[in-house]
């Protein structure tokens, strides 16, 4: 990435079902959903959004080896996108095991995500 655009900053969590990448797609969402690039397209060559070059960050705590990167990528409609996966986010507890939502214990699962827009 040449030039960076924006930078947003998102947090996401799996409450019941210990699942990393349901929290890491909930952390990106959590970073794009509050902001729009109408300018965008002006700073693009050619004023394509498939030339925008999207990079995610994710800071997960654990499972690292079960996130499912394309599902991360799929929430972020446009430009070439982009995932690296770090240690970080945190583990803690709801002090409720609830099988109807495929708890296997009662941890939380939260992601810290940073998605980077540039060209």
């Amino acid at each position: 990435m040449e030039k960076l655009f924006f930078i947003e900053i998102g947090m996401g969590c799996d409450l019941h079902g210990q699942d990393i990448t349901k929290a890491a797609v909930r952390a990106v969402q959590n970073a794009i959903h509050h902001n729009s690039m109408p300018g965008l397209r002006s700073l693009l060559p050619d004023g394509s959004l498939d030339q925008m070059k999207v990079r995610v960050k994710l800071a997960v705590p654990c499972d690292r080896e079960l996130l499912d990167l394309e599902k991360v990528k799929a929430v972020l409609p446009y430009g070439q996108v982009t995932v690296e996966v770090q240690d970080g986010g945190m583990v803690t507890t709801s002090g409720i095991v609830l099988p109807d939502k495929d708890d296997k214990n009662d941890l939380i699962y939260i992601v810290n995500a940073s998605v980077e827009v540039g060209c």
